[in-house]
């Protein structure tokens, strides 16, 4: 039976993660909900969630935009050290915090980047609550314009009671209109939804 071995690491002078090396790496979300824990608490003292809830705004958007950046999180074929030299580049050319920038570092040198959208999806939903909002993920067939998040923020918190934080993607298969998970409910005016239900209700009555 191997031995459990705890080992603590630390970035930027403070302890970020202890590491039970016996774990199995398949559990990316309980990996990525120790980082997110460790730099939403460091940045709370700090003082500082402002700047980390606009740090992970930033690297959600470079993940979903960037193959690059998920080539280099998720593909073997990186050594440690390309890893952490790259992830360090990205860091500096986004303009992250120093806490930001010092995290991905030590998930770099542990060859953690992979966990990287669950981390960020996590320590935004930390600051959702913190803040009381309530994160909606919208799926749109076209970017929506300021004035078209706003006016959909604005419905959203009429419907939830509370402001509504907008994380977007894009997904042009859907070829016109919105899905929108919000907490444990699912809102889908798709044209592709559409076309599917009309498509069922087809073949029913043929």
């Amino acid at each position: 039976m191997p031995l459990a071995c705890g080992i603590a690491f630390r970035a930027g002078g403070h302890d970020i993660e202890r590491v039970d090396v016996s774990e199995p790496a398949s559990i990316s979300s309980g990996i990525a909900a120790r980082y997110a824990a460790a730099v939403f608490e460091l940045a709370k003292d700090e003082g500082a969630l402002p700047a980390l809830e606009k740090d992970m705004d930033a690297l959600g958007a470079a993940w979903s935009e960037s193959a690059d950046l998920r080539d280099l999180a998720t593909s073997p074929v990186y050594a440690r050290e390309e890893q952490q030299k790259a992830i360090a580049a990205i860091a500096a050319k986004m303009g992250l915090s120093a806490l930001t920038a010092n995290t991905l570092a030590l998930m770099g040198s542990k060859r953690r980047l992979f966990v990287l959208p669950q981390m960020v999806a996590d320590v935004q939903n930390r600051i959702a609550t913190e803040k009381g909002e309530i994160t909606a993920e919208v799926t749109a067939a076209a970017p929506l314009s300021p004035e078209q998040a706003a006016r959909l923020a604005a419905t959203l918190k009429a419907r939830a009671g509370k402001d509504v934080k907008l994380k977007t993607t894009v997904d042009e298969s859907l070829i016109g209109g919105l899905v929108v998970k919000l907490g444990s409910s699912m809102i889908d005016t798709s044209v592709k939804a559409r076309l599917a239900a009309l498509q069922n209700a087809m073949k029913e009555v043929g």
